[in-house]
């Protein structure tokens, strides 16, 4: 185990490395200087030389590959710069704004697991079996839907029609209830049709024919038999699918009015503030990584299988 743990953090490592890389050298492709977008307004009143200290004091004059050792060891000790725009530590911008995306998405991803289980089971459980077709079709509708414009279809409806949520200085949980949902849905119908397969497959197998004879009702063998062993490529998928969760946040706290990681990102992009954003492809890939890790450390511990093989 002790191995299998070291070879997983090696990997982990250089997916980051590899992460920070491209990061870099696309930033340093992308038209533009960030800080001539800023310091370059009359407002400031700089002169030319002026501009040149500044752009010395941030290292923007110095050679591409001195800026991507600079920043390498910068990252390593945990220090992510300084924002142009904010003319603050990245870091202080990254904690500020980090835990607010952070609860988001496990709200998110918490009520997505729970309406991808209500629909794989009312696609086997339904009354009819017209709607047990409805709900089986139903993730192929959801994957498809824009998380913009049903973050949109939610304000619209909820809010300014039934007013029952307010998007208008909401409390701090009422915020959260329509970008959760926004987030939720898309993510869910990936995760029902996995749980769905693995449902339809688990249930052909012998023993759940076995347990039937044995008197056995066919709700215990779902929860029992069938569901316990179609749950493991469905964990599997929902620790990749938080990655996308909170590329998703980009979009739902830009549409709902969040201050999060998302809006921190589309502030970043306008202004070209380069050390915020390479700050958050890094911390995004990095959260990324240890729940892709944690998501293999706990599959073992559901099926004894995995562990003989990797015993073995």
């Amino acid at each position: 185990m002790g191995r299998y743990l070291a070879g997983r953090l090696a990997q982990g490592a250089v997916v980051l490395w590899a992460t920070f890389t491209i990061a870099f050298i696309l930033l340093q492709l992308l038209p533009g200087d960030a800080i001539l977008i800023k310091f370059l307004n009359p407002d400031f009143g700089l002169s030319p030389e002026q501009l040149a200290e500044i752009r010395t004091a941030y290292g923007a004059d110095t050679p591409v590959w001195t800026q991507y050792l600079a920043t390498v060891w910068n990252f390593v000790t945990g220090d992510f710069g300084y924002s142009i725009q904010a003319g603050v530590p990245v870091a202080q911008l990254v904690a500020t704004n980090l835990p607010a995306t952070l609860l988001l998405a496990a709200f998110a991803l918490a009520a997505a697991i729970v309406l991808a289980f209500l629909l794989a089971y009312l696609s086997s459980f339904a009354p009819f079996a017209w709607l047990r077709g409805v709900f089986a079709a139903a993730p192929s509708l959801l994957v498809s839907i824009p998380v913009f414009w049903l973050g949109i279809m939610l304000i619209q409806f909820f809010s300014f029609r039934l007013k029952l949520v307010p998007v208008i200085n909401p409390g701090p949980w009422e915020a959260l209830i329509l970008p959760t949902a926004a987030l939720a849905v898309p993510i869910a119908a990936p995760l029902a049709q996995v749980l769905m397969r693995n449902i339809d497959a688990v249930s052909l197998q012998p023993f759940v024919p076995v347990a039937r004879a044995k008197g056995a009702s066919r709700h215990w063998v779902f929860w029992k038999h069938v569901l316990r062993n179609a749950l493991l490529p469905t964990l599997t998928i929902a620790g990749i699918l938080f990655g996308e969760i909170l590329a998703g946040a980009v979009v739902t706290e830009t549409v709902f009015g969040l201050s999060g990681l998302g809006s921190l990102t589309y502030k970043a992009v306008n202004n070209q503030d380069g050390a915020v954003l390479q700050a958050v492809v890094v911390i995004s890939a990095a959260i990324f990584v240890a729940i892709t890790l944690l998501v293999d450390l706990v599959t073992p511990l559901l099926d004894p299988r995995l562990r003989a093989g990797r015993g073995a």
